[in-house]
């Protein structure tokens, strides 16, 4: 039966995996009467309903979850072998990759990132998704993105992590800040006002912080997104707290400057996160292999 027809395993594992079908045939970049119909043909030949339809999705049975294990490994041993005779080329393929980056990981890593796809891939795509920290997890294991970089804080299922750095936080003000010159005292941080761009995954480190040390900080304004910051920031006496690699570039011009935090503040980690998927491994290990290294060093 494995040799009838490998798509009724690959069907399977997928529905297993996210739990719905629709999820699995966009996994699988089928359509979704092609997975029911596979679904289909599998119970009838393993006489097993497989899987049954509940308000948390596709529940498996019994016998599917004993079938899971064997049928996953399987499969990736048959999908290893089957790629290691593949060989991706990126000065050819006009493949689109998706990526999800906060809005600070569009403005900070997206320059690099195209300069080097240009230089080796010229016709490959990149396609940036709005990260969404809730949705991550499924957006791995589904396929609806090839991988994600950033500071999240849990990324379940079967995704995997590699650090691309350590990063920590600077303060951003204008050059020409009308009475903070070249030293930020506690005392400056606190009286001054301050930019807070919400929902941003690293801003409740600074709230922590100051909350342990029994002080708060004077909101000035608050944002959706670090988009045109640069010239509110450059043209008034409000504050930016943000990662340090950000905070020097946005500076670069001379019109904003970058001082040190005045209280000691945890470091995070900037990661690289995906979820490896066999049928489709070359291409994926290739782009991932592309933003560690790109991005690794700067």
């Amino acid at each position: 039966m494995l040799t009838t027809d490998l798509n009724l395993i690959r069907a399977f594992v997928a529905i297993y995996e996210t739990g719905s079908v629709s999820a699995a045939a966009k996994r699988l970049n089928i359509t979704q009467p092609s997975v029911s119909h596979s679904l289909s043909r599998l119970r009838d030949l393993l006489n097993d309903p497989l899987f049954t339809r509940t308000r948390a999705g596709m529940t498996p049975t019994f016998n599917a979850t004993q079938l899971f294990k064997a049928f996953r490994g399987a499969l990736d041993n048959i999908e290893s072998a089957i790629s290691a005779t593949r060989r991706f080329d990126p000065e050819q393929s006009s493949r689109c990759f998706r990526l999800a980056l906060s809005d600070l990981g569009e403005l900070y890593f997206l320059p690099f990132l195209v300069r080097e796809l240009q230089a080796i891939a010229p016709s490959v795509a990149l396609e940036i998704v709005q990260m969404d920290s809730d949705s991550i997890t499924e957006w791995l294991s589904t396929g609806n993105v090839d991988a994600a970089v950033g500071n999240l804080q849990f990324v379940g299922g079967q995704a995997r992590k590699r650090t691309l750095f350590t990063e920590t936080y600077s303060c951003l003000l204008s050059a020409s800040h009308p009475w903070i010159g070249d030293a930020l005292t506690l005392q400056d941080y606190v009286a001054a006002n301050h930019v807070v761009v919400a929902p941003f995954s690293g801003h409740h480190l600074v709230e922590d912080v100051m909350t342990e040390m029994g002080l708060t900080r004077k909101i000035g304004l608050r944002v959706p997104h670090f988009t045109n910051l640069v010239a509110v920031i450059s043209s008034t006496d409000l504050l930016l707290t943000l990662p340090t690699r950000v905070a020097r570039a946005f500076a670069a011009d001379g019109r904003m400057r970058t001082l040190a935090l005045p209280f000691p503040i945890p470091s995070f980690e900037v990661n690289l996160y995906w979820q490896a998927r066999t049928e489709d491994s070359a291409a994926q290990q290739w782009f991932c292999d592309t933003i560690r290294r790109t991005l690794s060093g700067v």
